[in-house]
């Protein structure tokens, strides 16, 4: 399989180079991640559950940043392994380039699959991939975008904070977050 995408992001490049290599972020953009630790230098251990037409499994899989060119591009090379739905192998060349004020984000993915889910078929594993792919964007792109109403809160009608009082915009925070990920499941 082979998947080639461009995405504009609306903050520059140094911004959208350190949100592309922080885990927790990225564990939170990553549909079905369920954590990313890390294994050596610039290595991760990932768990994460995936669906892929009738078959839903739960892979254990590593990856490796490699040819690390900051703030620029990386290769990710990824190889996972989902039990009897069988296993995914590959690697991500991950381009930033900026645009003024946004930066365009650009990936050629090349992988592989085998077992339960390579006998489902092209089609089916292609519309996942794009699927996820596209989940990810729009929770990453969401996650690095400046809240303009965070810097305003008196401008929604809200009394601004007293000093040190910070719970009400916290709170605001995590309901928006829940909201943004309900909408996007």
């Amino acid at each position: 399989m082979e998947m080639n995408q461009s995405q504009r992001l609306p903050v520059p490049q140094q911004v959208a180079w350190e949100a592309l290599n922080d885990t927790e972020l990225l564990k939170q953009c990553i549909p079905g991640c369920e954590s990313i630790e890390p294994d050596g230098d610039h290595a991760y251990l990932l768990a994460m559950t995936a669906a892929v037409g009738p078959v839903k499994a739960r892979f254990k899989g590593r990856m490796a940043l490699e040819d690390i060119q900051a703030p620029d591009s990386y290769t990710i090379r990824f190889d996972g392994q989902g039990g009897a739905a069988g296993f995914g192998k590959g690697s991500a060349r991950v381009r930033l380039e900026p645009d003024g004020d946004e930066t365009v984000l650009t990936y050629t993915v090349n992988a592989q699959v085998g077992g339960k889910i390579a006998q489902i078929g092209s089609r089916l594993v292609d519309a996942a991939a794009r699927k996820m792919a596209d989940t990810f964007f729009a929770r990453f792109t969401e996650a690095v975008t400046p809240d303009a109403t965070d810097s305003t809160p008196a401008a929604e009608g809200a009394p601004a904070a007293a000093a040190g009082d910070n719970e009400p915009t916290e709170q605001a925070k995590r309901k928006r977050s829940w909201t943004a990920w309900i909408s996007k499941s």
